[in-house]
């Protein structure tokens, strides 16, 4: 894949929209007041570090006025069944996640909504890889070291993530299965608030999403990033191994950031919203901005045959871990 340029395929539009000529101020009337982005999870965390950071590039490239809204809460359940139940004009979108559009409904037994029928999506944003983290006093420097770590000290180690039934908490639980190990799960309310804990001691280990504001505590020695759950080792992180170098090769686990919209929004809205997310995808400087935080950029030829092809993978998965909300 062409890491590159997933997101211009994520946010390409159709051949008569993209020949129409149409400049981003062409809609007078959409939008003629603040569009709000509901970003599922705390602040702090990799998706509202990747909702304002295409937020920024929107406002600067576009001029148009996005607010992003924290909504917090039962794994981006609380945001994302807020959007889907909004009005669908185009003035509330969705800062979407693996977890809020393939986990969430996968694993509950009874979802508040349908990640299919319920949403539209405008376009992708990023693609993260999750990451297994430490407290720099964990005596562990290697993935390997930790697992054997665990396994000696069974009642002693428990690992935080964003919340039950998110991908990090999903990613536990597969590390878990993989390694063979058996400690508690511990749910907070967002990447950021778990990383906070991390660093004061509160817990040992989370799994999260990798950003920039990971990074950034790993290089300052805040925390200690053992792997990344990718198939590669990341631009940004080229010195931190990958889970498949540490022995185990099922634990890839990316996350995609997409914009979505409730389904019913004006077909001339939508156009318009995509087109300003085909200038954001289209800037260098958003494309460095991106990379810089952790993320990943590939081309996916069809984008709705990559998000059939997560959502088979991801609920084989959550059928063979036995993994619910």
């Amino acid at each position: 894949m062409n890491k590159r340029s997933f997101l211009t395929q994520g946010f390409a539009l159709g051949a008569a929209l993209a020949t129409s000529g149409l400049g981003v101020k062409a809609q007078a009337k959409f939008p003629d007041r603040p569009i709000r982005l509901v970003v599922p999870f705390a602040p702090g965390g990799d998706g509202d570090i990747m909702g304002r950071t295409w937020v920024k590039h929107v406002s600067q490239l576009a001029g148009i006025n996005v607010v992003v809204d924290n909504k917090a809460g039962g794994g981006g359940v609380i945001g994302a069944t807020e959007v889907a139940r909004s009005k669908p004009d185009g003035y509330t979108l969705l800062l979407g996640t693996s977890t809020t559009q393939i986990i969430n409904p996968a694993a509950s037994s009874a979802p508040t909504y349908d990640p299919v029928k319920d949403f539209s999506l405008v376009g992708m944003v990023s693609i993260n890889p999750t990451c297994i983290i430490v407290n720099p006093n964990v005596p562990a420097n290697q993935l390997k070291e930790l697992i054997a770590l665990i396994k000696a000290n069974p009642s002693k180690y428990s690992y935080g993530s964003a919340g039950p039934g998110t991908i990090t908490n999903l990613t536990g639980e597969l590390f878990k299965f993989q390694a063979g190990l058996n400690i508690e799960h511990i749910p907070y309310k967002g990447g950021g608030p778990a990383m906070q804990d991390l660093i004061s001691g509160h817990i040992p280990i989370i799994t999260t999403i990798m950003s920039s504001g990971v990074l950034a505590q790993h290089r300052a020695g805040k925390a200690r990033i053992l792997s990344v759950n990718h198939d590669t080792r990341l631009k940004a992180a080229p010195d931190i191994p990958t889970t498949m170098e540490s022995g185990l090769p099922e634990m890839r686990v990316q996350v995609f950031n997409a914009v979505f919209a409730p389904t019913g929004t004006p077909k001339s809205s939508m156009d318009y919203l995509k087109m300003v997310g085909q200038k954001v995808s289209s800037d260098a400087t958003f494309m460095q901005d991106v990379e810089k935080s952790g993320a990943e950029l590939f081309s996916a030829a069809d984008p709705d045959k990559f998000f059939q092809q997560e959502v088979v993978r991801w609920n084989q998965i959550i059928k063979a871990i036995d993994f619910k909300i």
